[in-house]
C-alpha cells in the first residue's frame, strides 16, 4: 500500500525520512499475509508459535485480544482457520512511525499509509493538518474536509479494496449495509482498531463510536446516507455534501 511521511519541521533531514520508510518495510516483511517467509504467514503454516515470534508480533497479538473484548467480540484476527493482523497492525505501525519521529525531536508531520493518517503539529501553512474524505460512490469526489492535529483518522470500507471486513458473530455482512466509516481518535492506532470494529458491526458501528471518549466518527450506509457523531462537525471546514 503507498505510505507518505512529509515532516515540516526544519530540522527534517533525508536519513530520518528514509528510517520511517525502512521501518515500514520492516513491518510488512514481519506482517504481511501476502509473503510467504513473513512470520504471521509461518504462524498460519503452523511453523512458529506465537510465543516463539518477534516481540513485535507478541504485541500485536495482546493488542488484538485486547481489541476484540473492549468491542465485545466484532473484532477478530481469526478467521477461516487463519490469522490476519492487518485490522491493527497497519495504525498501530503508523503510530510507531510517529513515535521514531519524535523521538528525532520532530514535531510538525503528517504520516500516511493505506489511507490512515497519524498528524501531529501544524502543516506548511502552519495550520491544522487538512484531510479529505471520498465520496465512496465517485472517488474524484472529496465529501468532507476535516482540521486535525496531534489525532489519527482511520477509514475503513469496502470502496477500494472489495469486501475484506467481516463480521465474527455471524450476522449479516458489514458490507450489506455500510460502505465507509471514518473515525478521528487521540492517535491512529486507536482510531484504526476502533474503526475496523465498527465497520464490522454495520449501522451499530456509528453508535459504538459515540459511545467512546475522545473519539468522532462519519458513516456513509449504502443508500447514500451519512451518520455523524455529535462532535464531527467541530472538525469540518467545508460545506457538507452528505
Amino acid at each position: 500500500m503507498p505510505v507518505t511521511v512529509e515532516v515540516v519541521d526544519a530540522a527534517v533531514t533525508a536519513e530520518i525520512i528514509a528510517e520511517t520508510y525502512a521501518y515500514f518495510e520492516t513491518i510488512d516483511q514481519t506482517f504481511s499475509t501476502y509473503k510467504p517467509d513473513s512470520e504471521i504467514s509461518k504462524i498460519n503454516r503452523h511453523e512458529l508459535e506465537v510465543s516463539a515470534a518477534s516481540e513485535d508480533m507478541q504485541t500485536i497479538f495482546g493488542l488484538a485480544e485486547q481489541t476484540r473484548i473492549e468491542s465485545n467480540g466484532y473484532f477478530d484476527i481469526f478467521h477461516n482457520g487463519l490469522y490476519d493482523p492487518s485490522g491493527i497492525v497497519k495504525g498501530w505501525a503508523i503510530f510507531q512511525a510517529a513515535e521514531l519521529l519524535r523521538q528525532k525531536n520532530m514535531s510538525n508531520f503528517y504520516v500516511e499509509a493505506g489511507g490512515d493518517i497519524q498528524v501531529a503539529g501544524k502543516n506548511c501553512q502552519g495550520q491544522d493538518w487538512r484531510v479529505g474524505i471520498r465520496n465512496p460512490f465517485n472517488m474524484a469526489e472529496i465529501v468532507k474536509v476535516i482540521a486535525v492535529s496531534e489525532c489519527g483518522v482511520a477509514t475503513s470500507g469496502n470502496y477500494i479494496r472489495g469486501e475484506h471486513i467481516y463480521n465474527p458473530r455471524g450476522r449479516s455482512e458489514p458490507g450489506a449495509e455500510l460502505v465507509s466509516l471514518t473515525v478521528i481518535g487521540p492517535d491512529i492506532y486507536e482510531a484504526d482498531r476502533f474503526a475496523t470494529a465498527a465497520f464490522a458491526m454495520g449501522r451499530d458501528g456509528i453508535g459504538f463510536i459515540e459511545r467512546l471518549e475522545g473519539f468522532e466518527g462519519y458513516m456513509i450506509d449504502r443508500s447514500g446516507l451519512a451518520t455523524l457523531t455529535g462532535g464531527f462537525e467541530r472538525f469540518v471546514k467545508n460545506a457538507a455534501h452528505y
